[in-house]
């Protein structure tokens, strides 16, 4: 019996099965024509063998035999087509769920990957997927079409001999009892290997991702013994599963081979006794063939199910989990298409935030206001709060408490997608995709080679590509050092001004830098946007001397704030900050 659970799962994958409707029509449609050969069979077989080999009437034979050809074809042929146009429906059902998967996850908050290991998610998308894909349409085209064959036979055998059909019978509750109790087993323990694998992988994923660190500090032997934990509890998860598989698929065999002994002998006396003709009782033993395979491939059916049913429910972790504005009062995007055309003002009042619940504020009172063309700089130490005013206007991460205004308009109202086209973020750690320069730098927008040049030129990254062996279309790898740091940063930056949003910030994105590369970028910003906003948080306080604001953070809150010669002159932290920061440069 399946749990109410079960059929919840069944029911949200039906959803993506009903966009193929017609081919399940199809489907469906054979079931019952390959229902009807297999009871037409054994009928002709009693009429061949009672009507004709035993009486020794000939006359008429050829047709009965070319009409038991002619079903076998039928059947075959019906067969084939339930098959294959099922497993269509269900293989095209999984690409949609995957693909539905995909664009839900890219609207996951940032708490979900901060607590959840990237290799997780990705074996839900890829193991857990074709598990259900290979486990549970087969399975399930395997157990529907034989349970309707087997009880559209049983009532065959029942009509033609009850008695018969009633040693037959005697076999289906020990077998349904034990597939019940093996069932329950296997289901807990399919849950234990995927979500096991999942680990596994997500592990090694950060491994290999962090090899270079692994080597470094000459780690393998410690990473090999932690993931030969996680391998070993896989391995003995699966063994038990194999031993549960095993048990249940001879002990079936057995008491199939048992019953057919039971029915031959009891049959062979009825035949002497003249109660049944010889034709019934070779038809049914023919018929045992089609009721007791099923039984026994039932419980490996059975298993293939329960393993999709633990991959489901892994997915449905997935589909449950909260997307980043979900239940929450947004204006709709007609209403703000005016009102967010173009970048005007910024304030915060009294922003407190903190990434958990019960964790310590990470800010705690900030307010500043910000206008067009202007330049704010954040300043202070590491963990003072300065990316997570970024994070917070980005809407990386919600729930802040105080007042975030963007252009006069509360920013926990704005969706999302309403205000990525006014910011531009310039990051430390820059991502380049596997794809060549233009492409990293447009990130498969619809610009030109001539656009993209010009975003290059105006950072200082033309001459560099230049000088790559195929130029704008040389192709980059993630991971690998074939750019310096500074060049990649380069990348990073021609990239957000190809974007052309009316606000740039920078996290710390110049501290791979250069000073004389740090300057020339500092010039080339300073020249294409003079009438937008700059948002710059820097190890390097060269990079934001001429802001119009500086904020100083100390421990989430503004410490400082001024113009630099207005802080310089406070003597404070800001003045030791710079300090520091020259005494860095001298020893350099």
């Amino acid at each position: 019996m399946l749990k109410s659970i079960d059929i919840q799962y069944l029911k949200h994958f039906l959803q993506f099965t009903s966009k193929y409707k017609s081919y399940t029509r199809i489907g469906l449609m054979m079931m019952p024509i390959s229902i009807a050969c297999n009871l037409a069979f054994p009928w002709l077989i009693i009429q061949v063998i009672d009507q004709h080999l035993s009486p020794k009437q000939f006359e008429g034979l050829p047709v009965i035999i070319f009409a038991m050809i002619l079903v076998l074809v039928i059947n075959y042929i019906a067969d084939a087509f339930y098959s294959y146009y099922l497993r269509k429906t269900g293989n095209l059902s999984i690409f949609d769920m995957r693909m539905a998967l995909v664009a839900r996850i890219l609207k996951f908050p940032r708490s979900y990957f901060d607590n959840t290991a990237t290799g997780i998610t990705l074996s839900r998308l890829t193991s857990d997927l074709e598990t259900i894909g290979e486990s549970f349409v087969l399975g399930i085209l395997g157990l529907v079409k034989d349970s309707l064959n087997t009880i559209a036979i049983l009532g065959l055998m029942f009509f033609i001999n009850w008695q018969l059909t009633l040693v037959v019978i005697l076999v289906f509750p020990p077998v349904l009892l034990l597939t019940r109790f093996v069932r329950n087993r296997l289901r807990a323990l399919y849950l234990m290997t995927r979500s096991t694998l999942a680990k596994g992988t997500g592990y090694l994923q950060e491994c290999l991702l962090g090899v270079k660190t692994v080597q470094l500090y000459a780690a393998q032997t410690e990473v090999e013994e932690k993931y030969h934990g996680f391998t070993e509890q896989f391995k003995q998860a699966q063994l038990k599963v194999n031993a549960y598989d095993a048990a249940l698929f001879s002990i079936i065999t057995g008491i199939t081979s048992i019953t057919i002994g039971l029915l031959i002998w009891y049959g062979s006396n009825e035949v002497l006794q003249g109660f049944v003709t010889l034709g019934v009782l070779i038809a049914f033993i023919n018929t045992l063939e089609k009721i007791f395979v099923p039984i026994r491939d039932f419980s490996s059916q059975i298993a293939s199910i329960q393993r999709s049913f633990a991959a489901f429910e892994h997915i449905e972790e997935l589909f449950s989990q909260a997307l980043e504005e979900d239940n929450r009062v947004l204006i709709s995007s007609e209403e703000l298409k005016t009102k967010l055309i173009d970048f005007q003002s910024l304030e915060f009042k009294e922003v407190r935030f903190r990434y958990k619940a019960d964790g310590p504020y990470v800010l705690n009172g900030i307010s500043f206001k910000l206008k067009q063309g202007e330049k704010l700089a954040l300043v202070g130490t590491t963990g003072s709060g300065k990316s997570t005013i970024i994070r917070l206007l980005t809407k990386s991460y919600l729930d802040y408490e105080g007042s975030i205004l963007l252009n006069g308009i509360e920013l926990s109202a704005i969706p999302k997608q309403s205000i990525s086209h006014l910011f531009s973020l310039m990051q430390q750690d820059v991502y380049l995709f596997d794809q060549d320069v233009q492409f990293n730098i447009a990130l498969d927008k619809p610009l030109s080679l001539e656009q993209v040049q010009e975003a290059a030129k105006y950072v200082y990254a033309h001459e560099f590509i230049q000088s790559l062996p195929n130029q704008y279309q040389h192709q980059l790898k993630s991971g690998s050092s074939q750019l310096s740091a500074g060049q990649t940063q380069l990348i990073s930056f021609a990239r957000a001004v190809a974007k052309g949003s009316p606000l740039l910030m920078l996290d710390e994105a110049t501290s791979s830098v250069d000073s004389v590369t740090e300057e020339l970028i500092q010039n080339a910003l300073s020249r294409l946007f003079k009438d937008k906003t700059v948002i710059a948080i820097a190890h390097r306080l060269s990079t934001i001397r001429h802001s119009d604001l500086i904020l100083v953070m100390d421990k989430g809150r503004v410490s400082e704030q001024g113009k630099h010669a207005q802080l310089l002159a406070l003597g404070g932290v800001y003045a030791g900050l710079l300090q520091e920061h020259k005494l860095e440069e001298a020893e350099q």
